[in-house]
């Protein structure tokens, strides 16, 4: 195993691990923070290294695949760190690179599913289809992001939400159904392991449902986190949100005494 390999390997436990972590931790807070940062440089790296390790295989539209995933880790981390919500020359270079990807799969998938095999290397031509598909999407929300200049709180924040998730569910089937044959062999082809890529599923339709319908999320004004109050004193500043953005909609607990 060459030290390429086990940087991939460590990397990819340390991102499912800090995954997990960030989507149970309240959003917004510091501790949420600090271990998004570690999943973002975990993600990045074992995203880089599969890329490396699948062009030399060589699995191109893996390769490719890896690419992706890390577009998605660098847009979601740019979106939460850059609070104005102003689109600039890193969106459009952003847009750039999942277009050639874009571009890169659906050429692959043709010419797959036009072969006799059906696959070209070892990775049928179904994934690759649905990744062009993906990347088309982020194409498209890239373009508008451009072509609109600036995003609510709301679309910022659902903008991080959906690509840190769309990101953990590839390395989570990447492992739990690409890599089975690590596992046990007693184990191996068990239903039970498509319940964390579920899970994540799950967690990211709930964020998104909760940012697009949750009245709170949309007074989040662009370049404002959550944790940061607006001065009450200026009348043409909405009223400060609290640290939680629900905890409004919460009865009130009496004291006891």
């Amino acid at each position: 195993m060459g030290p390429v390999m086990m940087i991939h390997i460590a990397a990819g436990g340390a991102a499912l691990l800090s995954g997990a972590a960030a989507l149970l931790l309240r959003k917004g807070g510091r501790r949420h923070g600090r271990i998004g940062t570690i999943f973002f440089a975990a993600m990045l790296a074992m995203t880089l290294t599969g890329s490396l390790i699948a062009a030399f295989k060589p699995e191109r539209a893996t390769a490719v695949i890896g690419i992706i995933t890390c577009y998605l880790v660098v847009t979601s981390w740019w979106t939460a760190r850059h609070r104005d919500g102003k689109a600039g020359r890193f969106e459009v270079a952003a847009l750039a690179v999942i277009l050639a990807c874009m571009a890169a799969e659906l050429g692959f998938g043709l010419v797959a599913m036009n072969s006799p095999r059906g696959r070209i290397d070892l990775l049928p031509w179904q994934p690759m289809l649905f990744f062009a598909g993906l990347a088309a999407l982020a194409a498209v929300l890239d373009l508008n992001f451009i072509l609109r200049r600036q995003l609510s709180g709301a679309q910022r924040l659902g903008r991080h939400l959906w690509r840190m998730c769309a990101a953990l569910l590839i390395a989570t089937t990447s492992f739990f159904q690409g890599q089975q044959k690590v596992f046990p062999e007693a184990v191996r082809g068990m239903t039970i392991w498509y319940l964390p890529a579920l899970a994540v599923l799950a967690a990211m339709l709930f964020w998104a449902f909760r940012v697009r319908l949750g009245k709170s999320w949309r007074r989040w004004p662009p370049g404002e986190t959550i944790s940061r109050r607006a001065p009450p004193s200026s009348p043409h500043v909405p009223d400060p949100l609290p640290a939680d953005p629900w905890a409004a909609r919460r009865p009130a607990r009496r004291r006891r005494g």
